[in-house]
């Protein structure tokens, strides 16, 4: 199994649309074949080294991400981020099953 790990900081921080966007995170879950899990939330702490938003999902297999990444329900959600986030920075890795 992959972990993929996205964290972002946001061109402007407000609460409506942190919680629109994590919310649209969350509306991929059973949409995309091999997506098994998707946790999405805003940071708590506020550190000057904090994101803002942090995406974390598990997919079956390297196969199973190269697919979600160009799935058409990921998509506009990809496409938002682009248009709100200042920067991101991501990091994927195996995982032993569950």
């Amino acid at each position: 199994m992959i972990r993929h790990i996205v964290v972002y900081w946001l061109k402007e921080k407000n609460e409506t649309l942190i919680n629109e966007t994590v919310e649209l995170f969350l509306s991929m879950r059973g949409k995309i074949p091999g997506l098994l899990s998707v946790e999405a939330g805003a940071d708590l702490v506020g550190s000057a080294r904090s994101c803002d938003l942090c995406l974390c999902t598990t997919l079956e297999s390297m196969d199973a991400l190269q697919t979600y990444l160009i799935h058409p329900v990921h998509l506009p959600v990809k496409e938002h981020m682009h248009a709100i986030m200042e920067r991101s920075a991501s990091a994927d890795f195996e995982i032993p099953a569950e």
